[in-house]
Formats: C-alpha cells, structure tokens, sequence
C-alpha cells in the first residue's frame, strides 16, 4: 500500500515539476510555476518519508536533517539579497554535487558490506541493502556505473561550482587562469577517471573510487577557474545541467524513479539554456567549458579619445525632449539595487507619452533571466521588456538609450575587435542610437576587464555615480 502511495504521489510530483518548468518559459506564468514546483517538491518529500515507515529511526533522522535543511534555507533566503542570487545558486549546484558524492560512496559501502554477507544474513536485510542482495553480478555491475557515474559528475559539480561561487562573489579573480599544461592536465585526469571506472567495474575497489574522485575534483575546479568571468552566466546554467545529470545517475543507483525525472528534466534543460546563452555569446559550448573564452588571441585594438562626462540636468534635458527611450540594464543595476528607480523612471516617462523599452540580452547579469527577475520585482510591465533580436534594428530610430551598468552586452568590440575576447559576440547596438548615456560608477573596465568603445564615442555621454543615487537625483527633473 505504502509502495504504491509513494509510486502515485512520485508520478503527480513529477508532472508538477513538469508544469513548473514549462511555466518558467514566461514572464507571466513563472510566479504561478513556482508554485507548482513548491507542491511538487513537498509531495516528493512528505511521500519518500511515507515510504520509510511511520516511527522508524530514518524517519526520526530525515526529520531532523528535514527541520534543519529547513531552517538554513529560510536563513538564506532572508539574508541574501536578489544581486547575490547568482552566486547563491551556484552555492546549491555545490551542495547537490557533494550530495551526489555521499550518496555514491554509502551506495559503494552498501554493496561492499552485502557482498561479505551469506545468505541467511542477506535475507534478513531491508531497504536498499536488500535491493543489492537480490542483484545478479550483470546488474552489480550496472549499479557500479551508475554509482561511479554519480560520484564523477558530482565531484566535478562540487569543486565547479565553489569555485563559480568565488568568482561571482569576488572572492576569486574572474579572469580566466590555468594550471602549467592546460588541457592536458584535464584530459590526464579523465584518461585517470576513465581506468579507474575499469578497475572499479572489474574489483569493486574503494580506492578506485577514491582515485576517481579525487580526479574528478580536481577537473572541477581547473575548467571553472580557465573560464573568464565574462563567460559566467553559461557556467551557472552549465553548473545547472551537471547537477541535474548528477541527480539522475544517483537516482538509478537508487531505483528512485522521480529522482531520475527531476534530475533528467534539469540536466536537459541547463543543457539547452546553456546551449542558448553559448549561441547567444557566437561561441561553442565546448570552447566555453574547455576554457577557450575569456582570453585574448592577440593585442586588442587601441581605444582612442575621452569619456566625456554629463551631468543629472544634461540627461533629464535629453531625456525630456525624447521621444523614443530604451534601457539596456546588466549587473551594476543589480548591484546599485537601482530597478525600484528605473521602474519609476520609467512610469514618469510613460505617463509624458514617451515610448520607453528595454532591451535585455540573453546573457545580461551574472544569471540567465537575472534582469528580467529584477525588473519584474520592480513592476516593470512585461510588454515592454524586449529581447535583443526583437529590438537590435529599432537603435538607430531611438532618440536616447541609458545604459545601466552594462558592460560586455553593449560593446562596439565585439564586431570591430577581431582579437577582443568577445570578438564575435552578438551585442546590443545602442551607439546607432542618437545619443547614449551610461550610468556608471567610475571608469573602470567592469567584472570581465575588457575595454569598451562605446565609452569614447562622440554620441556617448557618462552619467557617474551610483546608479541608484544618480536616478533618484534625475526622477525630480522630469516634468
């Protein structure tokens, strides 16, 4: 009866999961899909704790693990703020690729311990360990690759996203580094991965696994620190699809079907998201992952003139004589907590008769859909959101474009600059604008490092300061 509860609940769980994905696809759906995928998980949970048996001790223990996993993640979610999600969510790829790695190696002492069992003693076994007691040596040796499997995807998810979580949080350098001997080393470590898995399929070893994993934290954490910072939002989505496909092969180790699902539907979709923001950069996803982006292939071209500073009373001139005003925001809004002004900015425009969009390029933040999220927090409405394909042609019809904090997405390098690390990579074209405003704090290259044109050119204009600040003192000059 339990088996079977727990069986139906794990089906309607995952179809919620389903929902919940498909959902997040828009703007309008995605507070509704989060929701779906909060029922889903609780049925998940409240199912899987059924099937343990009521007043067991596992069931005393997941409660207590529940009740503190609980606890820290209400911690969090009050503490961090909405320009630290990125970093917070590379925190939770590491935590399911260590989780990964725990399951894999008690799966691994699991069958260790039965295979020294008899059979009297292997009778009396429940749970997973009696799951492995009726196994014939082919499906041992399945569950070996499947937990092996497990544990390489995990470790390489673990240190991967540590270090990902460095960088967005600055406390490792963005830019791309790598050991002496680059790609070899990596590929040393798989070819080491690769033995071992043939050692642990033939003995069973502990060290083999301990061999691999070792490997498999070391390949984590030198392709992360060989990605420029510029390259973060495919990380984190790459991240996304690495814990997912961690999450399923610990699921066929486990024979837990929704497990299998749930990790199936994340690594597919971090795949194809990663997929999207690498065809979004005019880049390959195994240059990305191999390291090959963040670096230069020559001397950068030569930047010349001034940046030329304006002031609020400059802007809000411009901006009152405009007819057709678009807004490209990327992470320094973020940082500034500056999309409660821009929201504002953008009623007082609006309600003159002005047409006021935003242009949003796939890769903007630190995040996939990390701008769509803060401008939504702020009531941005959603029809004047704009992709870059939808609104790329509309710049030289566009009387001001205000850049927010914006680096990389708005560089001129990116088609003039054969050897600027983002040569190549479709951006948005504001400079056709009539006039260009950028809303900056100083004249600091930004979190990639790489020198903008568009800062110099004759049609631009620096608005410094605090982005928040620096609207706040505008808002009142709009009449």
């Amino acid at each position: 009866m339990q088996m079977g509860f727990t069986t139906a609940a794990y089906v309607v769980a995952a179809v919620l999961f389903i929902l919940s994905l498909g959902g997040l696809s828009g703007q309008e759906s995605a507070k509704r899909a989060v929701w779906y995928g909060i029922a889903g998980m609780a049925l998940a949970v409240v199912a899987t704790l059924l099937g343990l048996g009521t007043g067991s001790v596992p069931v005393v223990i997941a409660l207590v693990m529940l009740a503190a996993g609980a606890g820290l993640g209400a911690y969090a979610a009050g503490k961090v703020q909405m320009t630290e999600m990125p970093q917070l969510v590379a925190a939770m790829h590491s935590l399911v690729g260590l989780a990964a790695v725990f399951i894999g190696f008690n799966g691994h002492i699991e069958m260790t311990a039965v295979a020294g069992m008899d059979e009297a003693a292997r009778d009396a076994l429940t749970g997973f360990a009696a799951i492995i007691a009726h196994k014939t040596p082919v499906e041992i040796s399945i569950l070996r690759v499947e937990t092996f499997l497990g544990v390489f995807i995990g470790a390489v998810t673990f240190t991967g996203s540590v270090i990902a979580f460095g960088k967005l949080a600055g406390r490792v350098d963005g830019k791309a580094k790598k050991l002496p001997g680059g790609h070899a080393l990596n590929a040393g470590a798989a070819l080491i991965s690769v033995a071992m898995l043939v050692v642990y399929l033939q003995s069973g070893s502990s060290l083999a696994l301990i061999v691999m994993t070792l490997a498999a934290l070391f390949i984590g954490y030198h392709l992360i620190m060989g990605i420029g910072g510029a390259d973060m939002p495919v990380v984190v989505s790459m991240l996304n699809s690495y814990s997912g496909w961690a999450a399923a092969a610990i699921g066929f180790s486990l024979s837990n079907d929704l497990l299998i699902v749930v990790g199936a539907l994340v690594g597919s979709s971090g795949a194809i998201l990663s997929y999207i923001m690498c065809k979004a950069m005019n880049r390959s996803f195994i240059s990305v992952i191999l390291g090959g982006f963040g670096g230069t292939t020559g001397p950068a071209m030569e930047v010349t003139g001034e940046q030329v500073a304006i002031d609020t009373e400059g802007v809000a001139a411009a901006l009152n004589d405009a007819d057709s005003i678009i807004i490209i925001p990327g992470y320094g809004m973020a940082v500034a907590q500056a999309q409660g002004s821009v929201s504002e900015l953008t009623r007082k425009l609006r309600a003159k008769g002005k047409t006021v969009r935003f242009a949003i390029h796939p890769v903007a933040g630190r995040l996939p859909g990390h701008m769509n999220v803060l401008l939504a927090e702020a009531k941005v409405p959603y029809d004047i959101v704009m992709e870059m394909d939808e609104i790329n042609e509309d710049f030289p019809t566009t009387d001001v474009a205000i850049v927010i904090g914006s680096n990389d997405i708005v560089n001129p390098a990116a088609q003039d600059d054969p050897n600027s690390p983002i040569a190549g990579m479709p951006v948005l074209e504001c400079w056709k604008a009539k006039q260009v405003f950028v809303s900056k704090r100083g004249q600091g290259t930004g979190y990639s490092g790489i020198e903008n044109p568009l800062f110099y050119k004759e049609n631009t204009r620096m608005f410094y300061g605090d982005a928040k600040k620096s609207l706040d003192a505008l808002l009142p000059l709009i009449d």
